[in-house]
């Protein structure tokens, strides 16, 4: 598989990530709403009203949620997959002498035709270290010195 393949499947699965946080924060909001909806008023007013009180609270999570989604889904749609750098950006792919990372979003581990890659957000530590590096500099990071190997 291609340089640009690999991109395009690392940003598909990087979406389908995000597209399965945004189905799961909506249905736990739709069920907190029927929860709320379905509260019905009890001789022991002062547990219903706790009640209604954990769930507003729950609702309210769950919105900080939708919202840092939504904003995630903003940055991803920043990176353009034609575009091609010799120094790490949002978007890149990069190889190095410990590990394989995709700049985009914390993901996890993603794997491409058997090749393992760490999807990490710009702003986690290690993104920070990389993001305008060039290739054959050396990061060091907990302890550890690795070489960018290629940039993509």
């Amino acid at each position: 598989m291609n340089q640009l393949s690999i991109k395009e499947e690392l940003y598909k699965q990087c979406l389908a990530f995000i597209d399965n946080r945004l189905l799961t924060v909506k249905n736990t909001m739709h069920e907190i709403q029927q929860s709320l909806l379905s509260e019905t008023k009890s001789s022991a007013g002062d547990k219903h009203e706790t009640g209604r009180a954990m769930l507003q609270l729950e609702r309210e999570k769950a919105g900080n949620q939708l919202a840092e989604i939504i904003k995630i889904k903003e940055n991803i749609s920043k990176i353009s997959l034609e575009s091609s750098s010799n120094k790490i950006h949002l978007g890149s792919i990069v190889h190095t002498s410990k590990a394989n990372y995709y700049i985009a979003i914390s993901a996890g581990v993603i794997k491409v035709d058997d090749t393992v890659f760490y999807a990490i957000s710009p702003i986690t530590p290690i993104a920070k270290l990389l993001i305008g590096k060039t290739v054959n500099e050396t990061i060091s990071f907990r302890s550890q010195s690795f070489t960018i190997t290629s940039i993509h």
